[in-house]
């Protein structure tokens, strides 16, 4: 308590005697400057604080690992899903009604990477004849060897062919002539080898070379001395093709080369009244380039070429062709809308003639066909993965055109010769397609036809309207149901004098030739994969139409037969 009094007294003297007046003398300028207003406004600054870069040592650790290696089980075979055994041989034997035999051998390779061959022989005939009409006998027979070899780099292939044809000319209303006097027959001996080129690497050339030959023989007289009065014809063929492909586009060029040697008789003779020998050598050269491109992810695709014509026949000539289409897929290929200009020439032949009418006359003075221009377009698609269609127009110009007419000068009217006619011709189709696995395929095909022609009032023989029903069925894998329909209307067929159902149009007389329908129905029994058993009915309307003018066709019939592989 002491010490605190003294020290307030010491305090309360110094105050004191610091109030006494004392007089202090200043040296220097003590003038004060004027204040002034700073112009910048003030703002942050921030300073950036460097973060330490922190360091750690590698810690180096070693760790001892252990590895296990599972073993993999070896690949097995499922043998649910294994392959269909494959037969060498299949024989199909079987007999009709009005005594019709027939009989198929099927011999082929079986499984291989590299080689394929085998051989096929076919039998039908039929000894049935016609109400009313001379006798209708015929037979035919084909045989065929072939062989191939594949390669990753090329392919070859060769065949040699035979076909024997026997017929009778019975269009004649009447069962009183003879089966020899109206006898035809033709012999046809073919044989082809082709090599085809697969080289991978786009930088070269993949080609195609061929060589065909065919000798086709009509039945020669039993005349003595007139066995070179029939048609001869000795057709070769040197086919050739190379493609090379660069980027999109795909570039082609083909080399055709046919010869075509047809003979009746003997030059400048004659065998009798209007019957003379004809000498005909028919050589076609065609030179074919184009280019293919894809685009658009491959859904527009184009071609664009020409095919150039050498037709060395009864005079030399020149021709070129257009070749152009452009097509396009819409909606991953349900639509694919596509048009095209195409033209080109088609060498006659003996051979294809007697194919489509074997009851032609030998003696014919055949003409090259040409096609200048058949503009053409549609759409075609998938409704579904099951379900295909077609739908399509062309408008054509057709020079040349092969037309069979009823002959009177050679024959008593059983016999159809040959015209050619120019002709506009319009095509209307369509077509669809149903296929459920194997099970069920059923095939609708319709065309339209509309003619204008420069000669004739009508193409004769021609439909104006065809349609095709086809179809099978797969019941359990032990019966198969087969059917087919084809129906054709509008043909008309030209003759010589008034009648039933006959016109007289421009100097004609005109012919209908009625509705034709003919429907067919097969089915075969699988007792196993080896042996099956088949029943076929063919015209089950039994309509007796006219194939050709006084040509119909025999009624209903009734096959049947076995099968049998090993």
């Amino acid at each position: 308590m002491k010490n605190i009094i003294v020290l307030s007294f010491v305090l309360c003297a110094s105050i004191v005697f610091g109030q006494v007046d004392h007089t202090i003398n200043t040296v220097g300028d003590r003038s004060v400057e004027k204040a002034y207003r700073v112009a910048i406004n003030p703002r942050i600054i921030d300073t950036i604080i460097p973060t330490p870069m922190i360091e750690y040592p590698l810690l180096v650790l070693k760790l001892d690992t252990e590895t296990e290696v599972n073993r993999i089980n070896p690949a097995t075979v499922n043998t649910k899903e294994k392959l269909t055994q494959i037969y060498n041989t299949y024989v199909r034997l079987g007999v009709g009604s009005e005594l019709m035999p027939l009989g198929e051998v099927y011999f082929d390779s079986k499984r291989s990477r590299k080689y394929i061959y085998g051989a096929h022989i076919k039998h039908l005939s039929s000894f049935g004849n016609i109400k009313n009409y001379a006798p209708a006998g015929f037979d035919r027979t084909k045989g065929l060897i072939y062989g191939g070899i594949n390669e990753s780099r090329y392919t070859l292939r060769g065949d040699v062919n035979y076909n024997n044809q026997g017929l009778h000319f019975y269009a004649y209303p009447s069962d009183t002539l003879i089966a020899d006097s109206i006898r035809q027959r033709f012999s046809d001996f073919g044989m082809s080898a082709s090599f085809k080129s697969h080289v991978k690497d786009s930088a070269k050339i993949n080609y195609t070379v061929g060589l065909n030959y065919n000798n086709y023989l009509a039945r020669k007289p039993r005349t003595a001395g007139f066995e070179d009065w029939r048609a001869k014809e000795n057709y070769f063929a040197i086919l050739s093709g190379a493609t090379y492909k660069h980027n999109k586009e795909i570039y082609a060029l083909d080399l055709n080369i046919k010869y075509n040697g047809y003979k009746y008789g003997e030059l400048d003779s004659t065998i009798a009244y209007l019957d003379s020998g004809i000498v005909l050598n028919n050589t076609v050269i065609n030179l074919k380039p184009s280019i293919t491109t894809q685009l658009k992810d491959d859904r527009f695709k184009a071609q664009f070429g020409a095919d150039v014509v050498f037709d060395v026949h009864t005079k030399t000539s020149v021709h070129i062709y257009p070749n152009v289409e452009v097509k396009y897929s819409m909606f991953n290929d349900i639509f694919i809308p596509y048009i095209g200009l195409r033209g080109g020439l088609q060498q006659a032949t003996f051979k294809s003639l007697s194919q489509t009418n074997e009851f032609m006359l030998d003696n014919v003075n055949m003409l090259n066909e040409s096609t200048p221009i058949d503009f053409y377009g549609g759409i075609k698609g998938t409704l579904s993965k099951r379900i295909s269609f077609n739908a399509g127009i062309s408008f054509a110009n057709v020079k040349n055109k092969a037309l069979f007419i009823t002959d009177t000068t050679y024959s008593l009217g059983n016999r159809y010769a040959v015209i050619f006619d120019t002709l506009n011709r319009t095509t209307v189709e369509g077509s669809i397609s149903y296929q459920l696995k194997e099970k069920l395929k059923i095939d609708a095909l319709g065309k339209f036809y509309s003619y204008n022609l420069l000669n004739s009032s009508y193409a004769w023989n021609l439909p104006r309207l065809q349609f095709i029903l086809r179809g099978s069925y797969n019941l359990f894998d032990k019966f198969i149901f087969r059917a087919d329909l084809n129906i054709e209307e509008g043909r008309k067929a030209l003759v010589y004098s008034a009648g039933e159902d006959v016109k007289l149009e421009n100097g004609q007389f005109v012919k209908t030739l009625g509705f034709l329908a003919d429907a067919n129905i097969g089915v075969e029994y699988r007792y196993n994969n080896r042996i099956s058993a088949f029943v076929e009915f063919n015209n089950v309307a039994s309509q007796r139409y006219m194939r050709w003018y006084n040509a119909p066709v025999h009624a209903f019939q009734v096959m049947g037969g076995i099968t049998y592989r090993f």
